[in-house]
């Protein structure tokens, strides 16, 4: 093996980086399938104006609501964890 091995807190942080990084990459692409499909009916080099708009607008309310969900996921885990004390 080359260079210093890692500590197991390393290899862990790594771990999660690499996961999150990860659900950003699926994040990004199920959004673009489907703000792709809703938005764009005839594929060209080119967006038009409407279809511009569509795909901001599709692509603000993905976000909102991913974020929403995981603001909810995350009180709904503090709740039940603070329950199980």
């Amino acid at each position: 093996m080359d260079g210093p091995k890692m500590s197991q807190d390393e290899l862990v942080e790594k771990l999660k980086h690499q996961v999150a990084l990860e659900n950003i990459e699926l994040l990004l692409m199920k959004m673009s399938r489907l703000c792709f499909n809703k938005c764009i009916i005839k594929p060209g080099p080119s967006l038009d104006s409407t279809e511009q708009k569509c795909v901001s607008m599709c692509m603000d309310r993905y976000m909102e609501t991913v974020s929403l969900v995981s603001k909810s996921f995350g009180e709904r885990l503090m709740a039940e964890s603070q329950n199980m004390h």
